[in-house]
């Protein structure tokens, strides 16, 4: 199994998705092979609680850490000395943990965010057994970087000290990753491929594929190469797997942490790119552009090439799924199911659930999908709800509250006990 993330890499973003512009032909012919899905959601809308969601299978309401920094507690920052990042506990049960007791090699490489150097939230401490990339978020701006880390220890990268800008790491965290499926290939992996791309800061060493665009401005220019470079990479994977021949028994996962990051940050990337078309809202947003992701799935022979699936599920769902697949027992006190039988027929029907985010400041914000139903509440419990019709009002144009009180009585009766209080974002009373 592996599990590719992109950082902040928006929902339009891939030609299988719609993009004109920047050239993934790696990912749209993955998308041809497999299965794409259309309503697949993040765990968050930034990304160390998205990453909670998905190692813990538990929603923000619940998991550890639900946002990138938490109001008390926590520990120093590696990068700023700051305080308040939270670590996930010994008591937490990841993904990786649960895949290892069913025999499987661990690995990540990439960006984790959800411990620092010496806490219980170290990769090598929540179940995998080999790590190799950032461990804190600040730290994962920086692609020339002078060291990373690899099993709780720091790994120089001389090539990059005083500020050289000679080994670009992202190329480090691929060849890593094609390392592992070599060295584990004869028995059961898992290999959680977290990329940094096309994340903030916006550079690459080259403009190869976009040279031509002369009309473009030059950050649009270094985003979309960074995408292409990424799409190249994920090509190189996908072939590694074929000349192993482990291809037939190998299920890919690709996808984004959460929607593009904001368009002042990269002049010009909504009206060019049309990043998150057709939602509203991006990174940091919990309207669907923030949290709606291309998600593609890749199995030959087990998940139908060329399928298409709008049944709505999240990042949540990736612990039980992964669990079913390799016959695992999935923890008790989560709140994502398996969609394992819908990646074997596009035509299964998911049930019908809630499914839950929240951006947990002194006062709390909140969405729930529901079907075709989506509510967001903004500014504390005591406010109201907007209510969108997805199927009608994609885009979340339209409040439709008042001509559908049994619908926002539906979603009230469920807020009520859809959380749990953390001790590391309490609200306002």
């Amino acid at each position: 199994m592996i599990f590719i993330l992109a950082d902040d890499l928006g929902y339009a973003e891939l030609g299988s998705y719609g993009q004109k512009l920047i050239r993934t032909p790696n990912l749209d012919a993955m998308a041809r092979d497999g299965m794409r899905f259309t309503s697949v959601y993040s765990g968050s809308q930034v990304c160390a609680p998205c990453r909670s969601v998905l190692m813990t299978g538990q929603h923000t309401g619940h998991t550890r850490v639900r946002q990138n920094n938490g109001l008390v507690g926590g520990d120093r920052d590696e990068m700023t000395g700051g305080g308040h990042r939270i670590p996930l506990l010994d008591e937490d049960i990841t993904v990786a943990e649960v895949l290892k007791e069913s025999g499987y090699v661990t690995g990540l490489t990439g960006k984790w965010g959800l411990g620092e150097s010496g806490s219980s939230g170290e990769p090598n401490r929540q179940g995998f057994d080999e790590f190799f990339g950032f461990l804190n978020q600040n730290h994962a701006v920086f692609y020339y970087t002078d060291y990373l880390w690899r099993d709780g220890k720091r790994d120089s990268i001389p090539e990059n000290r005083n500020g050289a800008e000679q080994v670009y790491v992202h190329d480090l965290f691929t060849d890593n990753a094609i390392d592992f499926i070599r060295r584990h290939r004869e028995g059961p992996f898992f290999l959680y491929l977290a990329y940094t791309i096309p994340h903030f800061n916006i550079e690459v060493p080259d403009l190869e594929a976009y040279t031509r665009e002369t009309d473009w401005p030059g950050s649009l220019k270094i985003l979309a190469s960074m995408i292409t470079r990424m799409d190249r990479d994920v090509g190189r994977i996908l072939e590694e797997l074929e000349r192993l021949e482990l291809e037939e028994n190998t299920l890919v996962f690709f996808t984004s942490d959460n929607g593009p990051a904001y368009g002042k940050r990269v002049p010009g990337r909504d009206s060019l790119f049309n990043h998150s078309t057709p939602f509203k809202g991006a990174k940091g947003d919990l309207d669907e552009g923030g949290i709606r992701v291309p998600m593609i799935v890749r199995w030959p022979g087990k998940v139908p090439a060329g399928s298409v699936s709008d049944q709505p599920w999240y990042f949540a769902d990736v612990l039980p799924t992964l669990a079913d697949v390799s016959g695992s027992s999935i923890p008790g006190n989560i709140d994502g199911i398996s969609v394992f039988p819908l990646l074997k027929d596009e035509n299964y029907m998911l049930p019908e659930r809630y499914m839950y985010w929240e951006n947990p400041r002194r006062r709390l914000d909140q969405t729930v999908r529901y079907g075709k139903w989506n509510v967001r509440r903004t500014g504390g419990k005591d406010q109201p709800m907007a209510l969108y019709n997805l199927e009608e009002d994609p885009g979340q144009e339209d409040d439709v509250s008042s001509a559908h009180p049994d619908i926002v009585a539906m979603f009230e009766a469920y807020l009520k006990n859809a959380r749990t209080e953390s001790p590391y974002w309490p609200l306002e009373k």
